[in-house]
């Protein structure tokens, strides 16, 4: 049983899947197939995240009663997103993971990818870590530090297939990381808006797009190395 200390004073768990699943079937593309162990894992993170909000700052978005739009932004969209994901193991690098949100819910749903949550502040890298225990979650791990200087490595160069970003400034150092960590036939998944992208998108180019959940600017941009 995972994590049983977890308050269940918002929904029940039957109430949390049913609500969880009635948003992924009205989204805006086909929703994943989710196991009943993945959705136990998904709900428990949800509780964890917001017990850890308590005393860190991992989400401004309500999480001590049911809300539509958190629920879309932190479970809904990074769980739509899998859909372009392949199940092969693959390398993943999260950039600013923060709350853990895409990061966490996705590789949920794509247990076999190594995934690399790298987050610069200690609070939030530790509570990747409790999640990553909690969630028993194989083939992830969290780097505490800039994603610039990891990625300044010897012999990071190429190593990943997959990029994901989401609530950090899409600017120069941002890109410049996301292609030295990027082989020449991986992808960067921004969860954000096409509005907002900074421009020129130096290295890049956007492959395609998605929309995520009925949140105003919940897009997927999918972008491939030049």
């Amino acid at each position: 049983m995972l994590a049983g200390w977890l308050c269940r004073d918002v929904v029940t768990s039957r109430e949390f899947g049913e609500r969880l699943s009635k948003r992924l079937r009205n989204g805006p593309i086909e929703g994943p197939d989710i196991t009943p162990e993945a959705l136990v894992q998904v709900e428990a993170y949800y509780h964890l995240l917001a017990h850890w909000n308590g005393t860190i700052n991992l989400t401004s978005l309500p999480l001590q009663e049911w809300d539509d739009q958190a629920v879309d932004r932190l479970l809904v969209e990074p769980l739509l997103a899998a859909r372009y994901v392949p199940e092969s193991a693959i390398s993943w690098f999260d950039l600013g993971s923060g709350g853990g949100s895409p990061a966490l819910p996705l590789k949920i749903l794509r247990p076999l990818s190594q995934l690399t949550m790298v987050e610069s502040k200690s609070r939030k890298a530790a509570f990747l870590r409790e999640a990553v225990r909690s969630l028993q979650l194989p083939g992830a791990i969290v780097h505490t530090g800039r994603f610039e200087e990891l990625a300044a490595r010897p012999g990071m160069r190429g190593v990943a297939q997959l990029v994901t970003v989401r609530a950090v400034k899409v600017d120069r150092p941002l890109l410049e990381a996301a292609s030295t960590l990027l082989g020449t036939s991986g992808a960067l998944f921004l969860f954000t808006s096409a509005d907002g992208l900074a421009q020129p998108l130096a290295g890049f180019e956007v492959a395609e797009t998605a929309q995520l959940s009925a949140q105003p600017g919940s897009q997927l941009v999918i972008l491939r190395r030049l």
